[in-house]
């Protein structure tokens, strides 16, 4: 999620040298007491301490390595320091070297990119799954790392946890939702001529480049994992870009995936360098996906790369985020607290640094001082300090050059808008050295009316702005003046300020939470992405598109109309197109085990005649006594029908006795239909006969069966289609059974 894009110049130098090198690189070296004794001024608070990690004081801090062209490359340069936002203790050292980015793309997309795109959807999944659990295993080591970072514990979940979790998510999109393919189909052919021999089939293939990410500091790990999923199963290998402050976590993450040795070669590098250069390499086929600033993200627009070389781009950016507090909502009500909670909530967690925060707050002008007053007494209670202090809810900013852009922001907002709670300038600091560490109150203003500032300048930090409206419309439109933002809540128990509330925010917004005591208990809150949700907003937020399930996948993945004959189709797609040959031979498609299956076997059944006495049996046998099959004279009336005709799913249920094995086979078990639908009714008297073909076969990897899809058309005496419809059934992939 975005910040000041990461790009940040050199950081203070900090006091204590090697305190987390051996956590950086995984080798804890134990409990050094004598640095406590000898510098009690670093840790008023031993307890504090006694909860972080502590290494030899002799070692120096790591000068954080690229990953490039398949082996670790140490920058030439001792680099500059990397602090803990807490402390201001050195961590890390950050050099703004740069790899050979054109060594990386090269890697990526000849040796990554053959190897992923070899891989089916489901095979891609499974790599997500085994790196998700592999992570999980791995978790607390990044953990111990985010607290540098003035992360929370809290505040590290969302972004560990919550990384790791969009990983078994796209692992789930690519078993649940992608074919047991490499191409992904998009609709059914479309008829192109009149004779049915030249169709059009939508598909979306893996593009043969690289995707590159430009990562922003305030999420380190989430931030990586978000991309790396979808962009994984799209086929695509990843050179991951993170930003400078919290690179050091960035960099034992993709230490730990690297050696977990689930992903093939080339799948993923690292660049901890400067971004200069860093999109000259690319070309057409390649990807940025890019998270930071607007201001950023514009001038990538810009760069000769996108411009003229096909690179595509997707930018998330930073946006004014709004909460708008219903008209029927009053002091007492559940929508109330839910609304104060949420405000401060989206202020105080990580500090204000996410994306999404709140940064409006928008309530009716007759509960202005009264919406004030409940933030403002929240507010009160969050502790500022030490984020691995006891009790503290709100840690440091990422640095002090942080807190500064954050405090002249702030004063900005000032010119138009009076200070409400909160002393940007000053903060009572639990556990920690309140002028070593880039620690800030919570600041809470009240604009004047029309004010301009808060719907143009964005505070990175623990700020949000009270603003009053007096209709609906007017909120709509306050919401309106950010030019665009990732997300928005509305705050209501009255279904139509909630109606009016969501189509009038939904243009400029990429996602609208409506909360409330109804659905308050399940829901993640304001600022949390859902991976099965499409992340990214329009105008200011960048008009990106990241997550949302098969969606964030597609996203990767180009879109082509493949034109030809139904055979072609059939043989470039691996599903059969109607139109395209059937095979017959004297072994009923039933009696064959999944691995002799082959698209276009056919059967093509003998006919029966549906009588009279069937459409009654079946009336009076289901229940289904509709004019149409018991009234004689009203269904002649109708001029649809024209008479009594058969239920459609009668039809159906005698399509399946003409064309079914009886015996036990490989057909193990039908799960149901899709896509069906009745065509031209059928009358007492008429001859049904259906055709029916393998579709598609799809084995399940973990499974002794697979999946076949069969094309159903059931046809009158006429050889007109009376109904057409897909069979699902599960084949076993052997027959007999072998012995277990």
């Amino acid at each position: 999620m975005a910040g000041d894009h990461g790009v940040e110049p050199r950081l203070q130098l900090g006091l204590v040298h090697g305190l987390v090198h051996g956590l950086v690189h995984g080798l804890v070296d134990g409990v050094v007491d004598g640095i406590l004794d000898s510098h009690p001024d670093l840790f008023p608070d031993r307890s504090v301490c006694n909860s972080l990690p502590r290494m030899t004081a002799a070692r120096k801090p790591p000068l954080l390595e690229h990953f490039a062209a398949g082996g670790w490359v140490a920058p030439d340069d001792e680099g500059h320091p990397l602090l803990d936002a807490a402390t201001g203790e050195e961590v890390a050292r950050f050099s703004d070297t740069s790899p050979d980015v054109a060594a990386m793309a090269h890697h990526a997309r000849a040796v990554g990119g053959p190897a992923l795109r070899a891989l089916t959807f489901p095979e891609r999944a499974g790599l997500l799954k085994a790196l998700g659990a592999h992570l999980t295993a791995h978790a607390e080591e990044l953990h111990e790392l985010s607290l540098r970072t003035g992360a929370t514990r809290a505040d590290g979940t969302g972004d560990i946890e919550g990384g790791i979790g969009t990983l078994f998510a796209a692992g789930s999109v690519g078993t649940r939702e992608l074919p047991d393919d490499t191409v992904v189909l998009d609709g059914p052919p479309v008829p192109l001529g009149r004779g049915g021999t030249f169709l059009g089939q939508h598909l979306f293939a893996s593009r043969t480049g690289v995707m590159v990410q430009v990562n922003a500091f305030n999420f380190p790990v989430w931030g990586v994992l978000e991309k790396l999923g979808p962009g994984l199963l799209a086929g695509l290998p990843q050179i991951v870009k993170p930003a400078p402050q919290t690179a050091y976590v960035t960099e034992r993450l993709v230490r730990l995936v690297l050696a977990s040795g689930i992903l093939p070669e080339g799948a993923l590098q690292l660049h901890v360098g400067s971004p200069a250069g860093l999109l000259d390499a690319l070309d057409v086929g390649d990807h940025v996906a890019f998270t930071g600033s607007s201001r950023t993200g514009a001038l990538l627009r810009t760069h000769d790369a996108v411009v003229r070389r096909g690179v595509t781009l997707g930018v998330e950016a930073d946006s004014l985020n709004c909460s708008v507090l219903g008209p029927d909502v009053a002091p007492g009500d559940p929508e109330w607290d839910l609304f104060v909670r949420g405000v401060a909530a989206e202020m105080t967690g990580k500090a204000g640094q996410k994306c999404t925060a709140i940064r409006r707050a928008i309530v009716p002008a007759r509960r202005a001082d009264e919406v004030v007053e409940a933030i403002s007494a929240r507010l009160s209670r969050a502790t500022v300090g030490h984020p691995a202090a006891e009790g503290v809810r709100m840690g440091a900013l990422v640095s002090l050059a942080q807190r500064e852009a954050v405090r002249e922001a702030v004063a900005r907002l000032r010119t138009h808008a009076d200070l409400a709670y909160g002393d940007p300038s000053s903060v009572e600091v639990t556990g920690a050295d309140a002028e070593r560490g880039a620690f800030m109150s919570p600041v809470l203003l009240r604009a004047h009316d029309d004010a301009s500032e808060p719907h143009d300048v964005e505070p990175f930090g623990p700020v949000s702005t009270v603003m009053t409206y007096s209709s609906v419309e007017e909120a709509v439109a306050l919401a309106a003046r950010g030019r665009g933002s990732l997300a928005a809540s509305v705050v209501t128990h009255d279904e139509v300020v909630a109606r009016d509330l969501v189509r009038g925010l939904a243009p400029l917004h990429g996602r609208v939470l409506v909360l409330d005591r109804d659905d308050a208990g399940e829901s993640t809150g304001h600022g949390a992405p859902l991976p099965t949700l499409v992340h990214g907003g329009p105008g200011r937020a960048g008009g990106g598109e990241e997550m949302g399930g098969v969606r964030g996948v597609l996203h990767l993945m180009q879109r082509t109309a493949v034109q030809g004959s139904p055979d072609v189709l059939t043989a470039v797609t691996g599903r059969w197109t109607p139109g395209s040959r059937r095979r017959t031979d004297d072994v009923h498609p039933f009696r064959k085990p999944l691995a002799r299956l082959r698209v276009g076997d056919t059967i093509a059944s003998a006919s029966r005649t549906v009588t009279p006495e069937d459409i009654a049996h079946f009336a009076d046998f289901t229940g289904d006594t509709f004019y149409a099959h018991t009234d004689a004279a009203a269904a002649a009336a109708n001029p649809l029908f024209g008479g009594i005709v058969a239920h459609g799913y009668l039809v159906v249920s005698l399509a399946a006795g003409l064309f079914v094995d009886p015996d036990p086979g490989p057909v193990l078990a039908n799960f149901g239909v899709d896509h069906l639908r009745f065509l031209t009714p059928v009358r007492a008297g008429d001859a049904i006969a259906v055709t029916l073909t393998v579709k598609q076969v799809t084995p399940r990897p973990r499974a002794d069966y697979g999946e076949v899809r069969w094309d159903a058309v059931v046809t009158n005496s006429a050889g007109e289609p009376v109904a057409t419809y897909d069979v699902l059934t599960l084949v076993a992939k052997d027959w007999p059974p072998a012995d277990r």
